[in-house]
């Protein structure tokens, strides 16, 4: 069954969208980054995990088979809700990831944690999706990890701590022209076959870390050490409150 399309004029739009999505708490790392006007939009039973970390999500999306009485309560009063069918083609990811690319942010923030390696995936596959290449910058983070997703043509400049360990990968399909500087092993115009290990545990040597790809997805991944969570508050952007559907 197709998805109905989102209903985004519900929104307010200030340059950087938010999903937050999986079973776990989110990282508190990525919960940091998040800027203070961000639209939050939470995948289903996710808006749990993003009130917990006091964030105010604007919107909920998804079959709602996982959020909690309580959490669909306050959602109701407070966000908009977009209710799909359980017998949906597209994951709640997929979803909120739809309404959030609707909104034509600047900044793309994809934000989660959990144990299923099939929901982790497909997650990073999403954003892969065609529908995301007009969008400057799209980042993840899954538990400690923090990923960037490059389409091309198209580069990042990524800000790390020199000894930094991170990795390029196709997840997506073949990668052309890829470049990558500022690390122990650079690479200049390679090609790298669909989930292949060449681009794997590298070291940042400057601070200033330059990826490009010519053509092809991107998945740069950066490890991180995971830091406990930061005391609870609440941020995100302005939202109009929107009927359930």
């Amino acid at each position: 069954m197709s998805a109905v399309p989102a209903n985004t004029d519900a929104y307010v739009m200030t340059g950087c969208a938010v999903v937050v999505t999986g079973a776990d708490a989110l990282p508190a790392a990525a919960l940091a980054a998040i800027p203070p006007d961000a639209v939050v939009i939470a995948a289903d039973g996710a808006l749990d995990h993003a009130l917990a970390a006091g964030l105010t999500p604007a919107g909920l999306v998804g079959d709602l088979d996982s959020v909690s009485a309580r959490g669909l309560t306050w959602a109701q009063a407070h966000a908009t809700v977009e209710r799909h069918s359980a017998d949906k083609d597209l994951t709640d990811t997929e979803l909120a990831l739809r309404t959030a690319t609707d909104l034509n942010p600047d900044r793309l923030m994809l934000i989660g944690a959990g144990d299923r390696l099939d929901h982790l995936i497909a997650a990073i596959g999403a954003l892969g999706h065609p529908r995301l290449t007009s969008i400057p910058v799209i980042e993840g983070w899954w538990g400690p990890n923090r990923l960037r997703v490059v389409h091309g043509p198209g580069q990042a400049h990524l800000a790390l701590p020199v000894g930094t360990t991170l990795s390029l990968l196709a997840l997506h399909g073949p990668c052309t022209g890829v470049h990558i500087s500022g690390v122990r092993w650079p690479l200049v115009d390679a090609e790298l076959a669909a989930a292949v290990g060449l681009g794997v545990s590298n070291l940042s040597t400057d601070p200033d870390v330059t990826v490009r790809v010519s053509s092809g997805v991107l998945t740069v991944i950066v490890s991180e050490t995971e830091q406990p969570a930061p005391a609870k508050r609440r941020r995100t952007g302005t939202a109009r409150k929107g009927a359930a559907r």
